[in-house]
């Protein structure tokens, strides 16, 4: 069977320039090729009555561009000559495009920060509206892309998003030869909200029980895999941040119930997607189709 490629949201910036060396050292890995893309979007000033019509870059930019794709190729040919790169472009909104992309693709990789293309790519809408509508995992490199030979974290709930990340997370290890760690938090309430009667001990309890029971299928079928894992009565995105500090990797579900609701939208994934101290996996379906809904 064809292996998926991965694409890269690629426009030159230092950030998109770690994004693709993650790539390259992931598509070493699988054997899968490598789409560096630019996306051009159109721009237009407002005028006082109408708005402008929207202007497409010419012809120069688009040279510049191609120049830009084309030195990234030829550098990743030089670093990682096993792999099969192939450079393109696509006119329309980052976010949209790449969405589009990601039906085809194995993996998205997105850098944490951009320019031209990709303007705003982790603080603006574009990371946010991929990872929360992308048909495979995405992946946010943050920093220097995280240690080699780091373990992987994943952060579960029970949510039929976070067993395919934590699938993910298994097979991540799996590749890499590393340990993996999983991590469950669940937040207490707060100070005055206690319901009676209330007893942490036997919530924890439960909590680790639960991760326990669905750890099982995942260690048979990984069996390779070192894996420890852990129940933190305490803010999830405090609890997942404070695990990526020498992690190689960290991988998310898109949505989230208990500790991580809102996954996406709220607190705990901007949290790790601008204070995460490794790469962050997000993965809402997988390639191929396999979404929540089949869960």
């Amino acid at each position: 069977m064809e292996i998926q490629p991965i694409v890269v949201g690629y426009d030159g910036s230092p950030g998109a320039r770690t994004a693709l060396r993650w790539a390259l050292d992931e598509a070493a890995r699988t054997g899968a090729p490598v789409h560096p893309t630019y996306a051009f979007e159109p721009f237009g000033a407002s005028a006082p009555l109408a708005p402008a019509p929207l202007l497409w870059p010419d012809d120069t930019a688009r040279k510049e561009i191609a120049e830009m794709l084309d030195a990234a190729v030829a550098a990743a040919a030089a670093s990682h000559p096993t792999v099969a790169v192939r450079a393109g472009t696509v006119d329309g909104p980052p976010n949209v495009r790449l969405q589009e992309l990601s039906r085809q693709a194995g993996l998205v990789v997105l850098g944490s920060r951009g320019h031209d293309g990709f303007t705003g790519l982790l603080v603006g809408s574009t990371a946010v509206s991929v990872t929360a509508h992308a048909h495979c995992p995405v992946v946010v490199v943050r920093g220097d892309a995280g240690p080699d030979g780091g373990h992987v974290v994943a952060g579960v709930d029970g949510s039929a998003c976070s067993v395919l990340a934590l699938g993910y997370a298994f097979a991540q290890a799996a590749a890499r030869d590393v340990p993996l760690h999983v991590v469950r938090a669940w937040r207490p309430p707060a100070t005055g909200a206690t319901p009676a009667p209330f007893d942490p001990d036997a919530v924890g309890a439960l909590e680790r029980a639960e991760l326990r029971e669905l750890l099982v299928g995942w260690q048979d079928r990984y069996p390779r895999v070192r894996v420890t894992s852990e129940v933190v009565a305490d803010a999830p995105g405090r609890t997942l941040i404070d695990a990526t500090r020498h992690a190689a990797l960290v991988v998310v579900g898109s949505r989230g119930r208990g500790g991580f609701r809102g996954l996406l939208m709220g607190s705990v994934s901007q949290q790790l997607l601008h204070h995460s101290h490794c790469p962050v996996a997000v993965v809402r379906e997988l390639p191929g189709g396999e979404a929540t809904d089949n869960l």
